[in-house]
């Protein structure tokens, strides 16, 4: 078999750099290629616009797969930057794959799509860290519950999601969904206690995009929630598990120690963040 032609958004970014490195150890499965819209050192990348309709068709033509990341990510992102940079240009995306003959897009969603849960409980005292008034038979969020988004960007993620399901349903294209929970650069769930409920790192965020890469042609549409391995994890993992063979190989209470010994991180209120849209330079995922 030919090795698959992988074409990556946001390749500059964090999770697009740590899926490059994956796939660019296994050269007789994949040939790489990657867009962001600021230079990368990667080769077989190029500066380009994907609210630019014909310069995404342009980058995306010839290519199998397409990995979805690029966005404006952060979720104080304001209205009139959401807009360009993770709806025109997910439709841009979508379109193009769809015009060009990819037979699958692999989306990066959020699970920032069910934040708004946090503000019920078991969520909230697990976000917060009060572990002692969790049921032991706590039920984990499932991509089945309706969504509630937390911010202007994670309505976009709910966009793309939707948009996805209408690209497979409607107009043949495969489509997978993956709701990232936090990864950060430091790949650690220090920061706070929010983390030990929400949190993967690179290497399990690359091991799940390349598990969607090389899911059979008969998966059409599905949505994934994307963590490590957590104790008092707020989402359901078992089905990506389940379809997708993921197995995490980072465990947050291996930094539970840590964790204690630095003081329990920052403090963490459950349910929507304060802070006010801030304007951002666009960037990779």
């Amino acid at each position: 078999m030919p090795p698959l032609k992988v074409l990556i958004t946001g390749a500059a970014g964090l999770i697009g750099g740590a899926v490059w490195d994956r796939l660019a150890a296994q050269p007789d499965k994949y040939i790489l290629s990657g867009v962001d819209r600021v230079p990368s050192d990667r080769p077989n990348t190029a500066v380009v616009d994907l609210s630019d309709f014909e310069a995404t068709k342009a980058a995306l033509t010839g290519q199998d797969v397409i990995i979805h990341l690029a966005a404006m990510a952060r979720f104080t992102t304001p209205w009139e930057e959401v807009l360009p940079n993770n709806i025109t240009a997910t439709y841009n995306v979508f379109e193009a794959a769809r015009a060009s003959g990819a037979k699958r897009v692999v989306y990066a969603s959020s699970n920032q799509v069910v934040w708004q849960y946090e503000t019920e409980e078991p969520y909230t005292a697990l976000v917060e860290g009060r572990y002692e008034e969790v049921p032991a038979d706590y039920k984990r969020i499932t991509v089945d519950q309706p969504p509630r988004p937390s911010s202007l960007y994670a309505v976009s993620k709910v966009f793309g999601e939707a948009l996805g399901r209408y690209y497979s349903d409607v107009l043949g294209l495969s489509v997978l969904c993956l709701r990232f929970a936090a990864i950060m650069k430091e790949d650690n769930p220090l920061a706070n206690t929010r983390r030990f409920a929400n949190w993967a790192t690179t290497r399990d965020a690359a091991q799940i995009v390349q598990r969607c890469i090389d899911a059979p042609d008969s998966l059409r549409y599905d949505a994934f929630f994307v963590t490590s391995d957590l104790k008092w994890n707020l989402m359901d993992i078992e089905h990506p598990k389940e379809v997708l063979g993921f197995v995490p190989q980072d465990k947050a209470e291996d930094w539970r120690e840590e964790f204690e010994r630095e003081g329990g991180g920052w403090p963490v209120k459950a349910g929507t963040l304060p802070q006010q849209p801030q304007r951002q330079k666009p960037s990779g995922s």
